[in-house]
């Protein structure tokens, strides 16, 4: 295929042969790898792909590597639900930002290695960064020899440019903001980069003494901070090609492949970056030449192309379908059960209660709740065990130690005495809100009934899942004057971290209009304290106790009541080698991955 492009490309026009006409070339080769996908999606006779199954066992990719091989080339087939940006500082999906290790690099980032995919590692910097003693101050150094997909050297003002984007909500939208909470001046607002009023503060907080150090000066200790420069919103992004609100369409790689093809309906091709140089990066293994993307597709759609082995990867990290699941327990699915790897995300799905709506500013009332839950039910309506976990604290398994969880029963007599107590003796109405589609809606269906149950009608209203988080229950006003009493969620942490579960649930002082991800506006000054003394006690044994007391404190409030945590089961496409879990992602790393 290489040698027909080439030859394409030789009878294009003198205005097509630069990198405009590489893009037509990608186009053209991505629309044969799609029309390849489909026809294997039909398979042979009896609607099977021809294609080897892999030889494994289950759980083989989570502490070790499924089908290990160093072969090189071919074309990895990834699929994907809707992507909601290309540009790494307007993207907030694990799985996307999976996909952007192939195309942005950070200063550190998650580890490859099997079994230790939580742990950060140096990526454009030297090291994993220098605290001063006070914690209030970061300083890296860049690696030699980086270079971005124009041969231009990367730069300590480029990974700072990139970080200023974050800071204008008006353009760049949707994207994690923990920057902007970490190094603004609340006294004196840094615009970001697009205005230019004479007056505008600059973002005195991130240094640049020169090319190759970087400096972030903290108003308060963060420990967490290397996690926020591993998200890719804290890639670097040269200033001379940023083009705004429109730079998802060509991002500039950091990386070892470069988007060469974007198109609604064929989907997303990345090839090599000749200028990646693997000698400055000990993460990915850029094993094969090209990765096509898939997007848009169902999760039934994405399990078939897997099933099929028109598929390599799904990145969406929802795992298998129920109706998949369901096969693979089946007495002939062993060949299907050794291509699974069983994984406890660390997502954690919960009933928040604002206490701005009434009546749950009245702590009885929220118990009342949490009191009338049976969740076995709950956990059915997620699709059973394999795909749920019950649990009653807020706190995650992959997290370790934490709070006792009683895993207990509906208690609906007690319930009745504390909706007497909180002045409900005959029960309410109120509304629950649940993003529209999966199994959300019959989850918040199992809750109302059970609520009904002691005199609580709640109505069921589905929103808008792709503004649920961001302007529906990420906006107080929204939800105080539409009464939304409850809130169905899931709490997916940025980093893994009890401080990125916990924080954003719980800190006051994180209220915001739009993304606001403390649902039940949860304001004591009591845990916005033990907040603090979590954080200053950085990491290890005593900031482990030091969360668990915030998360006791908050499972005091009733403000929210945990359900289950997520599990799902990534099924390994037949084709795939070197199949590491990536924890953080919930998803196989694409850094990593080839093809035999």
């Amino acid at each position: 295929m290489n040698e027909t492009l080439e030859r394409l490309g030789r009878r294009l026009p003198a205005w097509a042969q630069g990198r405009q006409g590489r893009r037509i070339l990608a186009a053209v080769a991505l629309a044969v790898v799609v029309l390849v996908l489909a026809v294997s999606c039909l398979g042979g006779a009896g609607g099977r792909a021809d294609v080897p199954v892999v030889e494994g066992q289950p759980d083989a990719g989570i502490d070790g590597v499924r089908a290990p091989s160093d072969a090189t080339g071919g074309t990895l087939r990834v699929v994907a639900p809707e992507i909601d940006s290309l540009d790494p500082q307007r993207s907030y999906l694990p799985g996307v930002w999976n996909l952007m290790r192939l195309y942005t690099r950070t200063l550190v980032t998650y580890s490859s290695e099997p079994g230790r995919t939580d742990e950060l590692v140096p990526d454009l910097a030297t090291d994993l960064g220098t605290p001063s003693e006070d914690g209030r101050s970061w300083t890296f150094t860049l690696r030699e020899g980086v270079r971005f997909e124009n041969g231009r050297p990367i730069t300590a003002q480029d990974v700072k440019y990139g970080i200023s984007r974050s800071f204008d909500a008006q353009v760049v939208v949707g994207g994690p903001t923990y920057v902007v909470d970490l190094f603004d001046d609340p006294a004196n607002r840094y615009p970001g980069p697009y205005s230019a009023e004479e007056d505008d503060p600059e973002l005195t907080s991130v240094e640049t003494p020169d090319d190759r150090t970087i400096v972030f000066r903290l108003r308060a200790p963060e420990p967490n901070l290397p996690y926020v420069l591993a998200l890719p919103s804290s890639s670097p992004v040269p200033q001379e090609a940023d083009t705004g609100g429109d730079y998802a369409i060509d991002p500039v790689s950091s990386g070892p492949y470069a988007i060469t093809s974007v198109d609604a309906a064929l989907g997303i091709q990345l090839d090599r970056n000749p200028e990646w140089d693997p000698a400055t990066d000990d993460v990915r293994t850029a094993l094969p030449d090209r990765v096509v993307v898939r997007t848009g597709l169902s999760g039934v759609e994405r399990d078939q192309a897997l099933l099929a082995g028109s598929a390599d990867i799904d990145i969406s990290g929802s795992g298998a379908q129920a109706r998949t699941s369901a096969r693979l327990e089946g007495e002939d699915s062993e060949d299907l059960r050794n291509r699974v790897d069983d994984v406890t995300t660390g997502a954690l799905r919960l009933l928040a209660l604002p206490t701005d709506v009434p009546p749950f500013g009245d702590r009885a009332c929220r118990a009342a709740v949490a009191l009338a839950i049976d969740r076995r039910p709950v956990q059915e309506a997620l699709g059973g065990a394999g795909n749920a976990l019950r649990t009653a604290r807020l706190w995650t398994r992959p997290l370790g130690g934490g709070p006792e969880d009683p895993d207990p029963s509906a208690d609906l007599e007690a319930a009745r005495e504390l909706l007497e107590e909180c002045g409900q003796p005959d029960g309410f109405s109120t509304v629950l809100a649940v993003p529209d589609g999966g199994v959300g809606v019959e989850v918040a269906e199992v809750v109302a009934e059970q609520l009904g149950e002691i005199g609580i009608e709640v109505e069921v209203r589905p929103l808008e899942a792709a503004s649920f988080y961001a302007t529906e229950v990420g906006n107080p006003d929204s939800v105080a004057a539409n009464g939304y009493g409850l809130v169905l969620a899931t709490s997916t942490p940025d980093f893994p971290t009890a401080a990125s579960l916990l924080a954003p649930l719980s800190d006051g002082r994180g209220i915001r209009p739009v993304g606001n991800t403390n649902y039940a506006r949860l304001d004591v000054e009591e845990i916005n304290g033990l907040i603090d003394a979590a954080r200053a006690a950085g990491t290890g044994d005593e900031a482990r106790e030091a969360w668990a007391e915030v998360a006791s404190s908050v499972q005091e409030t009733a403000a929210y009541v945990p359900l289950a945590e997520t599990r799902v089961q990534l099924i390994a496409g037949q084709r795939l080698r070197n199949g590491v879990v990536m924890r953080p992602y919930s998803g196989y790393d694409l850094a990593t991955a080839g093809i035999g």
